[in-house]
């Protein structure tokens, strides 16, 4: 007579096939977790990831800067979402944003995905898929929390030229980043150089932050934040 099995028998190896340790898709290194995103309140900022797929040039230089900037103006205005900060990297793009909820959340980093692949596609004669997975989120509750994320993402220009072995100037400002625009500095950013004085002319393309956490909160997480300063790694 057939017996029906416990859950506990079933998932027992039978060495005939069927459930097995170690069964199933492997995670690729560096893969996001598909698992529900944590929820949050409007008043909590959040730092984003969003990772370009492989194989394609580095995305630190003017040309691509120059369509992120416009890309983050174009869509980085919403009523529930909004971009405060941002830094392109070589194979990445780091964003400080406020949303209202998780679907803004969601729904406001699609549409910036979405103009950001348009025109970066464009820009670099290609079609097809631009980034490898869907965006790392995560929520900033704490002051120091905050005030970590704002210059880990202003600053991260700074920490992958230590890992390179290389010194920046003193003073010098990411300008693939919005750094400039920032208005925590220990001391004023100077704007002498031509680059920086057409970059100003630009016009800041990030929306003013509306939480507390942004506004002023994270200062007390640590105070104003050196333009020289090197962060460590991802807070």
């Amino acid at each position: 007579m057939p017996v029906q099995l416990s859950l506990e028998d079933a998932r027992r190896p039978s060495g005939r096939g069927g459930w097995r340790p170690g069964a199933g898709r492997k995670r690729r290194p560096g893969a996001c977790s598909h698992r529900a995103r944590p929820r949050f309140p409007a008043s909590v900022p959040l730092h984003v990831t969003l990772k370009v797929i492989g194989g394609l040039p580095s995305f630190r230089r003017e040309a691509v800067a120059r369509v992120v900037r416009a890309a983050i103006a174009a869509g980085g205005h919403r009523g529930d979402f909004r971009v405060v900060h941002y830094n392109v990297l070589g194979d990445h793009l780091h964003f400080v944003v406020e949303a209202a909820r998780a679907m803004a959340l969601a729904r406001g980093m699609q549409g910036l995905t979405i103009r950001l692949a348009r025109r970066l596609n464009a820009l670099l004669g290609r079609r097809g898929k631009l980034f490898a997975q869907r965006y790392h989120a995560r929520p900033l509750r704490t002051p120091t929390e905050v005030r970590n994320a704002i210059r880990y993402v202003l600053l991260n220009g700074r920490h992958h030229a230590r890992d390179r072995g290389q010194v920046l100037a003193r003073g010098w400002v990411d300008p693939y980043s919005s750094a400039l625009w920032f208005d925590g500095w220990k001391a004023a950013v100077r704007t002498d150089a031509p680059w920086l004085r057409a970059l100003a002319k630009a016009g800041c393309p990030t929306a003013a932050p509306k939480t507390w956490l942004l506004q002023e909160g994270w200062r007390r997480g640590g105070g104003s934040i050196g333009v020289d300063e090197v962060p460590g790694p991802a807070p």
